[in-house]
């Protein structure tokens, strides 16, 4: 294939209005998903400070689940409902996005995050605020950067198998498909909180990460995911559909 402007999808009707709309919708759902996930990581520290029990993880994987699962619902016939820079990616390499609607799609979702983590400091009081539901490794658990590294690319590879399982796949669960992506993040949360933070979604970590200032192994929150949706798209475009073809 000719890596041409109309095969990047970098024409003038490859980036108009259908597509601006779209990243629109994506910048206002990332936004919303940094608000109400990160703001309830705030909240359930920041209420319960001292004792972070198995309710707090409760509380922050359902959050994130429900949160997912309902905005997906409410922009995939606009955008897709990527809501998540390694989702668009995956779509991008596997050809379900051209390029170019690609790159404004993580741009607005980069934007949507950071506004999100404003509206979370806006609100919040300094003395509860933290770092913003920021994500970090946690060292007592995780053997280094490479194991957390690891932990992300899994969570995510989860993820992004469950949007093409449920979403792409025209075999799969058409309007459902939003209930089996959440439920994919939800349970992410469960293992991946306490040792990384359960990110899966650059997106989600610029935000909070650049309005409060913690940037500790970030790297890791862009490469992990990154990793983990390309080959859950390549596998899953590329062995599974065709042989189910």
């Amino acid at each position: 294939m000719s890596l041409d402007a109309k095969s990047l999808g970098l024409r003038a009707e490859d980036l108009g209005r259908k597509t601006l709309t779209a990243a629109l919708a994506e910048l206002i759902a990332v936004m919303l998903f940094v608000f109400i996930g990160a703001g309830t990581v705030v909240v359930v520290l920041g209420a319960f400070p001292a004792d972070p029990s198995a309710d707090t993880l409760i509380a922050i994987a359902v959050a994130h689940g429900l949160a997912i699962a309902v905005l997906v619902s409410a922009t995939a016939s606009i955008s897709g409902g990527h809501i998540n820079p390694a989702v668009t990616f995956a779509m991008v390499i596997t050809g379900n996005l051209k390029l170019g609607p690609g790159l404004v799609y993580v741009a607005a979702q980069l934007i949507g995050a950071v506004i999100g983590a404003l509206l979370l400091q806006l609100v919040f009081q300094d003395n509860v605020e933290g770092q913003l539901g920021a994500h970090a490794i946690n060292e007592a658990l995780v053997d280094g950067t490479g194991a957390g590294l690891i932990v992300e690319i899994i969570l995510t590879f989860v993820l992004v198998a469950t949007v093409f399982g449920a979403a792409v796949n025209s075999k799969g669960l058409g309007a459902v498909a939003p209930i089996a992506i959440g439920f994919a993040v939800l349970i992410d949360h469960l293992v991946g909180v306490p040792l990384t933070g359960a990110s899966m979604n650059p997106a989600r970590s610029f935000g909070p990460a650049l309005v409060a200032g913690e940037w500790d192994n970030f790297w890791i929150y862009v490469v992990g995911p990154l990793a983990g949706a390309g080959i859950a798209g390549l596998l899953y475009t590329h062995v599974f559909l065709k042989n189910d073809d």
